[in-house]
Formats: structure tokens, sequence, C-alpha cells
């Protein structure tokens, strides 16, 4: 069956919504990555099993030869991508009840059966439980977590099947790709990206319109799109989840972008480690192209377009357009000078527009819904929606979508549920700082939780959006061993190519190390602040660019912690363990004496037989002590 007219379309996803109409309930079990990682897909066999053991009608997929004459009754049983709240997965669906399981095992299922798919009663213990009232939230619209979002992009992430086409054309899918291909010339679909104000959620914000144009007008009839689905952030899963939950809302934008700029040829750049994402593009793009939407003449439109997914090769700096470009042409991902940019000469010397995989899947939807409802989403500059993946010391972890605009405290506080101890354990107060933007963004504090979430605000005080990591952190948290976290993570992508990167980040990572390790002095802080310096205004890409960028946030927000590091010895928040001072244990203390002998100082006091202790005033940290005693009874290390 080929779907070339406006009419098809709508026949195809008008037969398969009915067909739905026509279940008497629809069971969506997640199935994004981090559900499944909790026992999902056996949530998912429990229910088609259970089901029919209980005598009732189960259909785990909606035929097409079956949409015409659909049978009464029944359950579907249906898998979904990510609904968010990783928090609390597995998490089970119910409709047309709107009933949200949580923490759903194979064991609850029969009781969900019972109570639920019989006798429309709910299971109360598997709901969410919302701490701050002790009431039980039966549905989305009643959970705290989501009741700020506006879901626009994962808006069908977490109820459609991803692997269903029928089911993405129910809701209107491939009608703006049509609209572009059939009714709209290039140039109007150039000019209406760049009234929309859409900018790349890869990072950087670049207008989405303004790249489409330069490539569009470059003479070269050979000319190539390309997804950036390689997601490297640490703690970044935006894009994967899109990928997983709605790849036919990626490859539509996909299309439209390629109409955009008149190129027949296109790539899906996955990162190798998503192997579910992979797997659910490329049955995206093999169903598109089974029924004529991929392939020659789409649309009756005379034009054509092949679709390839790739998996990245492995490596963070991949991310940046001009090594992607390198790794799709078989060479060693390494990025290279611009100007020429890739719109002008990127995929083997040809005019190329790479966007990340949030924004095409944006595209879409400002077609099918209009600019002005876009526009009235989000900030005058920044305007639509964001995705971020807010992590760590945090109640609520998952992927939240809300309007750019708004503040840090809304997404902490609100959706997230308020900081946590390290054992997730709820804090009244304890907030320290969230570092957004991944090992590419900076530091935002207590001072900046009213502050707007979009790119002028956060470009304004040194910060940027990035891919839309967040990782909070609470009181309890070192900032010289976070920030030497993500130096860490960065020198080891670094690709080698230019001199300040390769070697100006091991020499930034050594000097944390001599910092964390007791070693550092104030020339150490020094001369790290300009070794930054250096290596923000001396690197080749993006990568290198900013790689200092956490460094050099947390040195100037918490400059007093890096000065308890090196002046004091002492590592405030407890967590660097050269500089935690020596303690010896009562309950494992024998009074032995060994330790007492072993100190060279006479720091250790006490009495044969009775608990020992250590004058802190006198210790100097030799580590003399910890490793005389056999008993394991003296924490710390030596300087």
């Amino acid at each position: 069956m080929r779907l070339g007219t406006q009419e098809e379309l709508q026949h195809a996803g008008q037969a398969y919504a009915a067909m739905l109409e026509h279940c008497e309930r629809r069971v969506v079990v997640c199935a994004g990555t981090g559900c499944v990682a909790n026992g999902a897909l056996d949530v998912y066999k429990s229910f088609c099993l259970g089901i029919e053991t209980a005598g009732l009608p189960v259909l785990t997929e909606l035929k097409r030869e079956a949409i015409e004459a659909p049978a009464d009754g029944g359950v579907f049983v249906s898998r979904s991508g990510c609904q968010g709240f990783c928090q609390m997965g597995p998490l089970v669906t119910v409709l047309p009840d709107n009933t949200l399981y949580t923490r759903v095992k194979p064991d609850d299922v029969r009781e969900i059966i019972d109570a639920t798919l019989r006798t429309g009663q709910v299971v109360t213990r598997l709901l969410y439980l919302d701490q701050r009232h002790n009431t039980p939230c039966r549905g989305v619209p009643e959970i705290p977590f989501y009741q700020q979002q506006h879901r626009f992009v994962l808006k069908s992430c977490g109820s459609i099947d991803p692997e269903s086409l029928d089911e993405y054309l129910s809701s209107g899918g491939y009608s703006a790709a049509q609209r572009a291909y059939t009714e709209m010339v290039p140039k109007e679909l150039c000019e209406l990206m760049t009234r929309s104000g859409l900018r790349g959620r890869g990072g950087g914000g670049f207008p989405t319109g303004k790249k489409w144009e330069l490539a569009r007008l470059q003479p070269n009839p050979q000319k190539y799109v390309i997804c950036n689905g390689d997601e490297g952030d640490p703690g970044a899963f935006m894009d994967r989840s899109v990928m997983e939950g709605n790849p036919h809302s990626v490859l539509e934008g996909l299309m439209i972008a390629a109409r955009a700029i008149r190129a027949d040829k296109a790539y899906v750049y996955v990162r190798a480690e998503y192997p579910l994402a992979v797997k659910r593009m490329r049955k995206a793009v093999a169903d598109a192209e089974r029924v004529g939407l991929l392939g020659d003449n789409i649309f009756g439109s005379g034009q054509r377009l092949q679709c390839e997914v790739m998996e990245g090769a492995g490596a963070f700096v991949c991310g940046e357009e001009t090594a992607l470009i390198s790794s799709i042409e078989g060479k060693r991902g390494m990025p290279h000078p611009k100007p020429p940019f890739p719109a002008q000469r990127g995929l083997w010397d040809k005019p190329t527009v790479i966007n990340n995989v949030e924004t095409l899947a944006t595209v879409p939807l400002i077609l099918k819904n209009g600019v002005e409802a876009f526009l009235a989403l989000g900030t005058r500059r920044s305007p639509g929606t964001k995705t971020f993946a807010l992590t760590g010391h945090v109640a609520n972890t998952g992927l939240i979508e809300v309007p750019f605009g708004t503040t840090l405290r809304q997404v902490v506080c609100d959706i997230g549920g308020g900081v946590t101890n390290d054992a997730g354990e709820p804090l009244s107060t304890g907030f320290k700082a969230v570092q957004i933007g991944g090992p590419s963004g900076g530091c935002l504090t207590a001072d900046n939780l009213d502050l707007s979430l979009d790119f002028d605000s956060l470009t304004g005080i040194g910060a940027m959006v990035g891919s839309g990591g967040l990782v909070v952190m609470n009181e309890h948290t070192c900032m010289v061993a976070m920030a030497r976290f993500f130096m860490q993570f960065t020198q080891n992508e670094s690709c080698g190519k230019c001199v300040l990167c390769r070697e100006g980040t091991k020499q930034m990572l050594m000097l944390l190390d001599d910092i964390v390790t007791g070693k550092g002095t104030l020339e150490t802080l020094t001369l790290l602040e300009q070794l930054a310096r250096a290596v923000q205004k001396g690197s080749l890409c993006g990568l290198g660019k900013t790689a200092p960028n956490p460094v050099l946030s947390m040195l100037k927000k918490f400059r007093s912690e890096y000065e308890a590091h090196v002046v004091d010895k002492r590592c405030p928040a407890g967590r660097c363990r050269a500089l935690v001072p020596p303690d010896i244990s009562a309950q494992k203390c024998k009074g032995c004496g060994v330790c007492l002998k072993a100190c060279a100082v006479g720091a250790i006091r006490g009495e044969r037989k009775h608990v020992h202790t250590i004058d802190q005033t006198l210790c100097v940290r030799c580590g003399a002590c910890v490793s005389a005693c056999k008993l394991g009874a003296i924490s710390g290390a030596q300087l």
C-alpha cells in the first residue's frame, strides 16, 4: 500500500483510530530504556499472558488487514517510549481510565487485571503518592512532576507505540511533510522556520531557518541533511528518548529539512550506545520506505529522498558537526576549522544541514500547529519548549519538557520535588548548585534559582542550555571534585588534533588532581585559571573551547571551597579522601596501641585497652596510623 496523497494519509490514520476506539481498554507499558532496565518487558509479557489467562480478549498489535472490520471489545496491550517519570518506573498506563501505575512488577499484573481491567477499580498501592500532601495520584494531571510541564515534543512519546507507523498517522503524522512537498517551495519553508524563531536544541541555539537558508542558496545540486543523534553528555538522554518514543516525528522533520534545501540524501547518526534508538529509527525508515513516504516520487512531487541510519563512532567529539561529517565519510572523527560551515561545504564537500533530534522533532509541529502557536510558547528570543534530563540530588529524576522562560526554582523544587540527601531522602534546605549543559555548560547556584532558563539569560551569566542536562547537587557535594569529574570526561574525549585541547585539558586535570589530594597551592588556582582561558581561546572545536567552562564557573562561584582545599588542606564537603582527617572508630578500636607507636608526632592518645583518639591539631596526616592498624579502625588517607 502506497501513501502518496493527503487523503490516503488521512484514511490510514482514521482507520487505525477507529480500531483503537473498538478496544475496550488499552494498557500502555513504558518501554523506554530506563523502564526496560527495570524489567518493563517482563511486565509487558505478564500482561499479555495474564489477560489471556483471565479469559479476556487480548490484542498485542492492530494489524492493517483487520482495520477495515475491527472487532468490538478486547484489551490492547502496547509498549511506548519514555513516559518521563523514570524515578518511578516501570510505568503502566490504563486507558481510557487514565490511571498511571508506578514501579509495577510482574507480580502486580494479576491484581491490576482483576481490579482495573475487570471492574474499573484502582490498585491504590501502585499509584504515585504525593509526599507533600500524603495523597495518592490516580493519573498524570494530578502528579506534581507533570503539572508544570508542557509536553510538546514529548507529547506522544509516552503514549503511542513507537514501532507503529499507523498509530503515528492516526495523529496526523506525515501531513506536515506532505504539505511541504506538495504545497510549499523550499524558500517558503526556510522563511517559515525563520519566522518561528526555532533555534537549535543541540547546544549552540543557532537559528534553524538561517542554517537552512544558507544551504538552500548554495548552487551545488547535490545536498545532504543529517540528524545528529550522537548525544554524549554525561546524564543526558533527551534525544535518545525522542528517537525511542517517537521516531517517525524525527524522520518527518528530516524530510521537511531535506525539502527546504532540495536534498535527496539523509543520514540519521545515532550514538552507538543507544541500541534501542537505532533499532526503532531503522524500523521507522523501513516502514516509511515500504509505503512510499521515502524513496522516489515522494507524495507524487517528483522529489526523492533516501535515508540511512548510522551508528556513531563511540566518541563524544563526533557530536561536533565537522567531526560527525568525517565519521560518516569513514574517517576518524576529528573537527575541522570553520568557515566554511557545513551548510556551505559539508559532507563530501557538498552543502549539508545538520540538526539535532529535538530540533527536527519540533519542525513538523510548527507546520501543523502554525508559527503563532509556537511563538506563544517560551520567550520572545527563545520560543518553544526544551527537554531536560533532570538527575542528581533531586526527588523526581527523569525526562521533562518545559517552555523556555521557566525558572530553575520551578524545575528543581516543583517538578523535581526538591533536593535530597545521598540516600534520596528529602531535604528542606541544602540546595547547592546545578550543572547545566553537561561538560560544556556552567554552574548555577542558589542565587540563580529564579533565573529564566532560556538561551540569552544563561549566556548572560556564562552558562548555556547545551543539550539539556541538569545535574542537581546538594550541600554535601564537593565542587572541586565535580569540576574534576567533568574535566576527566572531556580530557578522555579529546580527539587530540589541537595541542591546547589535547595537552591543556590534561594539564588542567593534573592541577585538579593536585587540589583534591592536598598538593595544591594558591599558585595552583592561578595557573588553573590562566590555563583554562588559554584552552578556551585556542582550541579548534566546541569541545575544547567549552571544556574549561565547569572549572571556571565553579571556581568563580565557589572559590572559597577551592581555597579551603589548597590553604587549609580541608574539603568542606568531606568528599576528598586525602583531605579528610583520620578518625578512629570507637566500635572497631581495641586499644592495642599499635597506632600510638606508629605516630611520629604524638598525635594519638589513649590508654591500653581503651579507645584511642587523634589530636587533629598535631596530626600531619602521614598515614602511618592507617597503615599500622590491622583492625581497619582508622579511616582517612595520607596526603
